[in-house]
């Protein structure tokens, strides 16, 4: 995303699930040097990490024969009921013997259940999700970092954006696709390398059980017009799955309107390696951008996302796995849409990731994984410049469980980028069962981020890059508690704490002359701690409550005189409660009530402000009505921060009451 006054970002891009190389090379033009971590590279380093990766790759495809099925590597719901994940581990786990802090949001693939991605992530009080367009774009944090900090996945493969984290939700293909959303909470460099500082949200595609059609439609004010489905067929050695989802507004205030299209496709082969998987998604999202970026409201602003996805898993064996991608993503920002030519941002960003990952077992308890990745990440733009930068990272880690009483892992990662520059992530985490019922877990671990393309050369009135900024460092220690306290009742609590170095924001003097830009700089040191909550409650009659708290205390504060941009607009208190309903009848309800107070209160004078919305349905034999009220108490808050012509961080104004009436058509073969 880009602006004219101020289109700043944080964030860095990568993909791979560990990390990625490049396979192609694409020059860049560079007028003036680059920073350390993009410059040309003496050609040792990097052909060392090329000749690391062919070594390893020719290591690892020597499979070994095993009688057990593989781990789910491709990053898949299993079939059975059994809940799995496999995020923030090295393999697919149970999701009750993780020694990290994993949430999981099932979507349901209903309107009933969630309307967006955003609306799914908003079920976590750990996540912080402050919205630009309503259900489309928005910026995500973990646990008080900045959106920057987080890595979002599919499957596994990075999604994050090179030019700017803004764009990192930018998500290429339809919420219709998604079966579930695991999060990872507390430093993944160690498993992900760059950008997992607070964490990471990996997307779960849906694995069709059988054939089915379905279909939905819902209009509502504000010129809401929604259109969604998917179509799948299933066959005894493939699958098949198109989604899509078209949606436009007029906007709940001028110039704030919008338009979503998306549109995937899935493959799922059985070969004689394994089952292949072949992803390929696409989206056009234009959206009035009135406020943006420091630009006053009255600009009719302009601007317009696009991206292409395309991610190929294949298993080889069945402790070997290999994971392909290519990702492109187009960013115009237009200051005023009826004339171009007063100002225009595009930005054009692909990039190439791959993967390789194996394990080994030893005993019956005891698992070691290893793997190498690479990354090349490419921008060619009007106001940045021509940029490519490459990394590639190599790790291992050991797992074992002792006595079905103790768990224990322990892993490094060593990242090397351009500039010759490397980074290691080391992890340890542990648990401890006390009983059947309780179980105790902590873990330490090491993150880093590298600066995105608009962070390093961005050039607008308002807002200037800064060639010369480090890479961000974070220390994450977390310690936790799982108790099962019966009649299906789960207590999740965790004390957590993370010290971040360099970390990256924008600064401006609160005396500088009007027209002054702020500068992009790392903050020496932040320190957060805080803790977070969940029960899990069944009800009789098919029903359920889940409650959720997270608290943050941040020991830093901005220096006086000086205004930041995002690193202070955590959220101190945040609160969500759902109470779920599924009647004898078909009826379905989903209530829920969210609190969020913030760090730096712009645009929310009041402080904590409230958030409550409530989504019904009734399932008949094929179709299924549904009424979506949002924003109930038509709370006036604002979220996403910008800033003023003066430079003063400000909110952006959010929707009030909404209402959205629809069906869903629906035919499965029997």
């Amino acid at each position: 995303m880009v602006s004219s006054i101020g289109k700043d970002s944080a964030s860095c891009a990568g993909f791979g699930s560990p990390i990625s190389f490049a396979f192609a090379r694409v020059n860049p033009i560079i007028d003036e040097p680059a920073p350390l971590y993009e410059r040309a590279t003496e050609k040792g380093s990097m052909r060392s990490v090329f000749f690391v990766f062919l070594l390893s790759c020719a290591a690892l495809a020597q499979t070994t024969p095993e009688q057990k099925p593989a781990e789910n590597s491709a990053g898949k719901l299993p079939t059975q009921q059994e809940q799995v994940v496999v995020t923030g581990s090295y393999g697919a786990v149970p999701l009750e013997e993780t020694d990290r802090s994993v949430d999981v949001i099932e979507v349901g693939q209903s309107p009933s259940e969630y309307r967006s991605f955003i609306d799914a992530l908003e079920q976590d009080s750990s996540l912080d999700v402050q919205q630009r367009v309503p259900g489309m774009e928005a910026d995500l944090s973990i646990r008080g970092t900045t959106f920057e900090e987080t890595l979002i996945l599919v499957n596994g493969l990075r999604l994050n954006d090179v030019q700017t984290g803004h764009n990192n939700l930018d998500i290429p293909f339809p919420f219709e696709s998604v079966q579930r959303i695991e999060v990872l909470k507390g430093a993944g460099s160690t498993l992900y390398g760059s950008d997992a500082m607070g964490g990471a949200v990996n997307f779960i595609t849906a694995v069709p059980q059988t054939s089915e059609i379905r279909l939905g439609a819902g209009i509502g004010n504000w010129g809401t017009n929604q259109q969604n489905g998917a179509l799948s067929l299933v066959r005894k050695q493939f699958s098949e799955e198109l989604t899509f989802v078209r949606e436009l507004s007029t906007g709940f205030i001028p110039d704030r309107d919008y338009r979503n299209l998306a549109i995937a496709s899935e493959s799922r082969i059985n070969t004689a390696l394994g089952a292949s998987d072949v992803l390929m998604g696409i989206s056009d999202r234009p959206y009035g951008a009135a406020g943006f970026y420091g630009v006053p409201a009255t600009i009719p602003s302009w601007e317009r996302d696009k991206g292409w996805l395309a991610a190929w898993t294949q298993p080889i064996g069945t402790q070997t796995s290999a994971d392909f991608g290519y990702r492109r993503h187009t960013d115009e920002y237009v200051y005023v849409k009826s004339d171009p030519s007063l100002y225009e941002n595009n930005h054009v960003m692909e990039d190439y990731q791959a993967a390789l990952r194996r394990f080994e077992k030893i005993g019956g308890d005891m698992r070691v994984y290893y793997g190498v990745d690479g990354l090349r990440e490419h921008i060619d733009s009007n106001n940045l410049g021509v940029h490519t930068r490459d990394q590639g990272g190599v790790y291992a880690s050991f797992d074992v469980l002792a006595l079905k009483r103790f768990s224990f892992n322990a892993g490094v990662r060593e990242d090397l980028y351009t500039g010759g520059n490397q980074v290691f992530s080391p992890s340890i985490s542990g648990a401890y069962w006390v009983s059947s019922r309780i179980k105790l877990r902590a873990s330490v671990s090491h993150a880093f981020r590298l600066p995105d393309f608009t962070e390093l050369y961005y050039s607008a009135p308002g807002t200037l890059g800064n060639p010369k900024l480090k890479p961000e460092t974070s220390w994450s220690y977390e310690g936790g508690v799982q108790a099962l306290l019966g009649h299906g009742i789960v207590l999740d609590a965790d004390v957590f704490n993370h010290h971040d170095h360099d970390v990256i924001d924008y600064a401006l003097s609160a005396s500088a002359a009007p027209g002054t830009s702020a500068v992009a700089e790392n903050l020496q040191n932040l320190n957060f701690t805080g803790a977070e909550v969940s029960l899990r409650c069944p009800l009789p009659r098919r029903q359920r409550l889940e409650l959720s708290y997270t608290g943050i205390h941040g020991s830093g504060a901005p220096l006086p005189g000086i205004i930041y941009r995002y690193a202070f607009n955590y959220p101190v208190n945040e609160g969500v409660a759902t109470w779920w309903s599924r009647l004898p009848g078909g009826e379905e309800s989903r209530f829920r009530v969210m609190a969020v107070q913030r760090y730096q209160t712009a645009g929310n004078p009041q402080g904590a402000y409230p958030l409550v919305e409530w989504t019904v349905g009734r399932q008949f034999q094929y179709l299924k009505p549904y009424l979506q009220l949002t924003n109930l108490t038509n709370t006036s808050y604002h979220e996403l921060l910008t800033v003023n012509a003066a430079g003063a961080p400000v909110g952006l104004p959010m929707p009030g009451r909404g209402v959205i009436a629809g069906m869903e058509v629906r035919w499965k073969d029997k």
